[in-house]
C-alpha cells in the first residue's frame, strides 16, 4: 500500500513513514522541501496520484491564531480536494484531546476547525487525537515563564510518548479508516505543574516551578478535563511511562 505522510520530515512523521515502511508499506515523506506545498497546492496533485492513504501530521511554522487557523483550514481543504480526485482512499489526521473543550486556544480552535473540514468531507477518515508528547513538556514549561520562575496550571496533564503517538497514527494509517475520533494518552495523569517539576528534577533545572491558577496552557485555562481523556471518549493508552521516558532522554 502507497502512504503519502504529509510532514514526513518531522517528529512524528518521519517515525510513522519509519514504521510503516517497516510493515511493507510504501511509506513516501512529503513536506515544501520536498516540492509538495498543502497549503499553496505545489505539487499536491502528483504527491497524491496512486496513494490509497494520506497521513497528516504537518504542524503550522506559525502558532499566531490567525496564522494557525489559515495553514490548518487551507492545507485541509486542499488535501482532501487533491485526495477526492485521485480516489485515495483514507485520509488519518493527527489533533489534540480535549481541542474541543479549550476555546480560549487559538491554536486548539484551528485543530476542530480542521476536524470539522474532515469529517464533513464526505471522505474515509481517522483522526488520531493525542495528548501533548513528552518531548514538549521543556518547551510549555519555557512558555510559562516568568523570569526563572515558571507559573503553571494544575491542571489535569497525561501527555504521551512521541514514539507512541507514531505508532497509534501507523495503526490507522495501516487500517481501515473508522471514520470517528479515537483518543490516545500516556500512562501518567496528575498536575502540570507537577510533570514540569519532575522534568526539571531529572534535567537539574534550577528554575522554581509554582502552581498558578491563573497560568494559561497556550491561552486555554485548563480543569481537571480540559486536554485529558474523559469518559464516554473512546481512549488507548499507550505504556511507555514519564520516568521510563526520562531515564532515556534526562540528558538530552
Amino acid at each position: 500500500m502507497k502512504v503519502l505522510v504529509i510532514g514526513g520530515s518531522g517528529l512524528i512523521g518521519a517515525q510513522v513513514v519509519a514504521q510503516l515502511a517497516e510493515l511493507g508499506h510504501e511509506a513516501v515523506p512529503a513536506s515544501p522541501r520536498s516540492g509538495v506545498n498543502a497549503v499553496t497546492g505545489e505539487g499536491l496533485a502528483q504527491a497524491v496520484a496512486g496513494v490509497h492513504t494520506v497521513v497528516d501530521v504537518a504542524n503550522s511554522p506559525s502558532w499566531a491564531d490567525d496564522d494557525v487557523l489559515e495553514f490548518f483550514t487551507t492545507s485541509t481543504r486542499n488535501l482532501l480536494a487533491a485526495e477526492r480526485a485521485a480516489g485515495v482512499g483514507n485520509h488519518v489526521a493527527l489533533s489534540i484531546v480535549g481541542a474541543d473543550r479549550a476555546a480560549e486556544s487559538g491554536y486548539l480552535r484551528a485543530k476542530v476547525a480542521q476536524e470539522k473540514l474532515i469529517v464533513e468531507s464526505g471522505a474515509p477518515y481517522t483522526i488520531v487525537r493525542a495528548t501533548q508528547f513528552f518531548e514538549f513538556v521543556d518547551g510549555i514549561a519555557d512558555s510559562l515563564a516568568d523570569g526563572d520562575t515558571i507559573r503553571a496550571p494544575h491542571g489535569a496533564f497525561q501527555p504521551i510518548a512521541a514514539a507512541d503517538v507514531a505508532t497509534a497514527v501507523t495503526r490507522a494509517a495501516a487500517a481501515d479508516p473508522l471514520n470517528r475520533v479515537i483518543n490516545i494518552a500516556g500512562p501518567d495523569r496528575q498536575g502540570m505543574d507537577d510533570f514540569i517539576r519532575t522534568r526539571f528534577a531529572a534535567t537539574g533545572d534550577n528554575r522554581n516551578v509554582v502552581t498558578d491558577t491563573d497560568a494559561r496552557y497556550y491561552g486555554a485555562v485548563l480543569d481537571d478535563r480540559t486536554i485529558v481523556p474523559v469518559d464516554g471518549e473512546e481512549l488507548t493508552v499507550y505504556p511507555t511511562s514519564f520516568s521510563d521516558w526520562l531515564a532515556a532522554h534526562a540528558t538530552r
